[in-house]
């Protein structure tokens, strides 16, 4: 009985673990990376016809987007995952497919162009087709049996809509062990979705780490400090450009602006006009708009009991084509434009950031966690410049970075999760966060008496045992083959470098202001006279 660690090790996106009992391979989550090269995606570290089921936690791109190849590369079991999920996926593995077949399609007119060979989309809309058929739906609370000796439970996580954390017991060689993984655990109070359930009891636990060193603003500042960023903007003539996750983070920022328009805090246009410009948004509004029974918390039951639909307003408007995106950008009018990646990596959003992130009275707001690489990384720590399609933009519109807005539970809500546990678990597995921050937030772990284990890629682990098989691959090592192979030790001394910088910036959080300003000085010049 062990677990292999195949994704989100010391780093967030692509979720993926494997558990291997009674003779069973069982994937929980499989997950895309986000901000890495191809290959890191198209490169399974296992053979997907020997995986025997998967277990999906919830429907973000980071723990579901390789199910699609996982498939094509043979794997024939069932993906269970809760019905919410499972109709949030029916939109998301579609939709990633077409991002592929898109993404491939542009490549290749460059490499016809330039000699080279044609590739491959990482999956198509008919893998995605395919994937969908094996999905099988559970609910909250419902005993699942697997196999023989294996069964699993969902609990709401309260990080997306039918988002789990997923108990599993395993019953080999006269032993039962208990494992528990966290899934991403959610932000408390919420719009439309529940707060994370807590559970009491495992022998192990795999848990996610994202904002395991920080803690999110309050809550109940949110909406005023975002109607200012609004009112100001407006007032300048600018657009308010906000990149958003399409399924969760999308319909949470629809529910507030909905209550900022009926408490008429933007006084400089009170009507303002809100463009979701996302058809993969636009669906997932309309499951959010649907059947929420077992799945939405009480303030939206009473919403939709009074008779108001929670995601509606005036002056709202959906892009559906392509044509109807391109116009927002040649409307002079001021406005809110909501699009996707939430992490800048691909979709309209980059078109609307090319238009807008040179003009100073335009605002960029973040509503979510940047992925390290990541476009949207690099805008919230303050380049200066930024290529799209082709072409230097820079970098004068207002950034923002609102963290409150996070669907992820920050230090203090990932500590009430695990101190729930009436026992101490015989090991913690910090998982899914940046490596400083996962060791920082093991390190309190430790201090609380838990007993963690930050584990590298492919880390192997005896449950049976509780006993290290294998350390796997540390980042260090693992990093320079991300590149084109010729990374030298120099490179990567740099890299290490640099990762103890963001540690030292994240020890320096709450110091005097003036210290910290001469700090940033010292970086941006280090960064200026390097950035070449």
């Amino acid at each position: 009985m062990q677990i292999v660690f195949y994704g989100a090790d010391k780093e967030v996106t692509g979720s993926c673990h494997c558990l291997e009992a009674c003779g069973k391979k069982i994937l929980i989550d499989c997950g895309l990376y986000q901000g890495e090269s191809e290959a890191e995606n198209r490169n399974f570290p296992f053979y997907p016809s020997q995986i025997d089921a998967v277990v999906v936690t919830h429907a973000h791109i980071d723990h579901s987007g390789r199910l699609p190849l996982l498939v094509k590369e043979g794997f024939q079991g069932k993906i269970h995952a809760t019905g919410a999920t499972c109709d949030l996926l029916s939109i998301m593995l579609r939709d990633s497919a077409h991002i592929q077949t898109v993404d491939a399609m542009n490549s290749n007119r460059k490499n016809r162009r330039a000699g080279e060979q044609p590739k491959e989309p990482l999956y198509t809309v008919e893998d995605a087709e395919e994937t969908l058929k094996q999905l099988s739906s559970c609910v909250y609370g419902e005993t699942v049996e697997l196999f023989d000796g294996i069964r699993f439970r969902m609990t709401d996580a309260g990080h997306l809509l039918g988002s789990a954390s997923v108990e599993i017991w395993v019953e080999e060689n006269g032993e039962t062990k208990k494992i528990v993984f966290s899934g991403d655990i959610g932000n408390v109070n919420q719009p439309i979705i529940r707060d994370p359930q807590y559970l009491t009891e495992a022998d192990y636990v795999v848990m996610e780490s994202t904002y395991g060193n920080r803690e999110h603003e309050p809550a109940a500042n949110y909406i005023p400090k975002l109607a200012e960023v609004f009112d100001k903007t407006f007032a300048a003539g600018g657009n308010v450009v906000i990149p958003s996750f399409a399924v969760g983070r999308t319909q949470e920022l629809l529910y507030y602006i909905r209550e900022m328009k009926e408490q008429h805090l933007v006084k400089s246009l009170p009507d303002f006009p809100v463009y979701v410009d996302s058809p993969l948004a636009a669906e997932a509004t309309k499951i959010y708009s649907g059947d929420l029974t077992g799945y939405a918390d009480d303030a939206t039951v009473e919403v939709i009991r009074r008779g108001f639909r929670p995601l509606e307003f005036s002056n709202l408007h959906t892009c559906a084509s392509t044509q109807e995106s391109q116009a927002l950008n040649e409307d002079p009018d001021p406005k809110v434009i909501i699009s996707s990646s939430g992490m800048c990596e691909a979709g309209r959003i980059r078109h609307h950031l090319k238009h807008n992130l040179w003009r100073p009275e335009c605002s960029v707001v973040f509503v979510g966690f940047q992925a390290e690489g990541t476009l949207g990384r690099m805008l919230i720590d303050g380049v200066k410049q930024v290529k799209l399609f082709g072409e230097q933009v820079a970098v004068q519109a207002q950034i923002h970075n609102f963290k409150a807005l996070s669907g992820h539970a920050d230090r203090t809500g990932l500590l009430k999760w695990i101190d729930s546990f009436e026992q101490k678990p015989k090991r913690v597995f910090v998982v899914h966060g940046e490596q400083f921050t996962a060791e920082d937030f093991a390190e309190e772990l430790k201090r609380r008496g838990f007993n963690p284990y930050v584990p590298n890629f492919k880390a192997a682990v005896d449950l049976t045992a509780d006993r290290i098989v294998s350390e796997g691959v540390a980042p260090e090592a693992r990093r320079p083959m991300r590149g084109a192979g010729k990374t030298s030790s120099a490179f990567s001394r740099l890299i290490a470098a640099g990762q103890r910088l963001l540690r030292v910036i994240q020890h320096n959080e709450g110091g005097a202001n003036k210290d910290i300003a001469r700090f940033a000085d010292q970086i941006i010049s280090l960064c200026d006279k390097w950035d070449r």
